[in-house]
């Protein structure tokens, strides 16, 4: 029961943060963003992230999934480019806040050093599963994602162009 409960107020806090967001997720850019991450988890690791469905509605259905999905650009210090609904909750900030944001900033200065090793890891192979780390949100609560997926993007003219990561399971310390 409890648990239905709580699936519940995770289902009413994102809807929440949807109707609250003025729909950045939805411009010309974001939307071809969004179908490069989809793409680029279908390639590496050769399952969907998403069901298949209408990809017209892919940017929506990303922004909506209970699967937490983040980007970031491939900088030397990378920023977050992407935050899904299920990112924007968890890290407990506005879209506007968490884009653009360092991505290191997503993990206390005590866990940054093993996140930056399985960045490089997964850069190298394109892709890795496993993950599991400790984050910590903007009003300092901290929690452990456990069997993040972690992938290359990759832009036009099959060019590395940033990160991505996702996990549907993780807990508050």
């Amino acid at each position: 029961m409890g648990a239905l409960i709580a699936g519940s107020r995770r289902r009413r806090l994102r809807r929440l943060a949807v109707q609250q967001a003025a729909a950045v997720w939805l411009t010309p850019a974001k939307q071809a963003l969004a179908a490069c991450i989809v793409r680029s988890f279908d390639q590496a690791f050769e399952r969907p992230l998403l069901p298949r469905g209408n990809a017209e509605h892919l940017p929506q259905e990303l922004f909506a999934s209970d699967t937490v999905v983040l980007a970031h650009d491939g900088s030397a210090d990378p920023c977050l480019i992407y935050a899904n609904a299920a990112a924007l909750q968890l890290w407990e900030r506005p879209w506007a806040e968490m884009i653009g944001m360092p991505s290191r900033l997503t993990a206390e200065p005590q866990e940054r050093e093993g996140r930056a090793r399985m960045l490089a890891t997964a850069l190298q192979q394109h892709a890795s599963e496993g993950y599991s780390g400790v984050r910590i949100s903007k009003s300092g609560r901290r929690f452990q994602i456990h069997n993040a997926r972690l992938w290359t993007l990759w832009g036009p003219g099959d060019q590395a162009c940033g990160q991505a990561a996702a996990f549907s399971s993780w807990w508050w310390l």
